[in-house]
């Protein structure tokens, strides 16, 4: 059965190969915002974005052509290409072979949009390697809650 219309809100977390520090400030807008033209060709919608050194949180609403899945891999390879062919990488650039995705209900999509664009802040308190465990073990809890 095709599905016409969704409201489905995932939050995506890719992190760099070994967790190098490999993204730059200095070119971190511009690799956003060719993300965000692959997420907005691929007919979903994106409502933040922040490219850290060494990982990228980015929210967006799926379309139903498309799963998270396929996203994510569109995503992996076109940015790497893109990060390569343009050098604005420390080193080469390659993401990890897996991401996370976690669903966000509708209520909670304006604060995790103020979470991923507080990155900076966030991470002048916790490190990714915290941070990530920390996601881990709140999707845990929610799991064995509706088993």
């Amino acid at each position: 059965m095709k599905i016409e219309y969704n409201n489905l809100y995932t939050h995506f977390i890719f992190s760099t190969l070994g967790r190098q520090k490999l993204i730059p400030e200095k070119n971190r807008v511009r690799i956003e915002k060719y993300i965000t033209g692959i997420v907005n060709n691929n007919l979903c919608k994106l409502y933040a974005i922040y490219a850290n050194p060494d990982h990228l949180h980015f929210l967006v609403s799926i379309s139903p052509e498309i799963s998270e899945e396929q996203l994510a891999n569109v995503i992996e390879e076109s940015s790497e290409r893109f990060i390569n062919e343009n050098n604005l990488s420390n080193g080469k650039f390659s993401w990890q072979k897996t991401a996370s995705a976690f669903s966000v209900s509708k209520s909670d999509v304006n604060k995790v949009c103020k979470y991923i664009l507080n990155q900076p802040g966030h991470h002048k308190q916790v490190t990714f390697e915290e941070e990530y465990e920390r996601f881990v073990k709140h999707y845990q809890k929610t799991l064995k809650r509706i088993r």
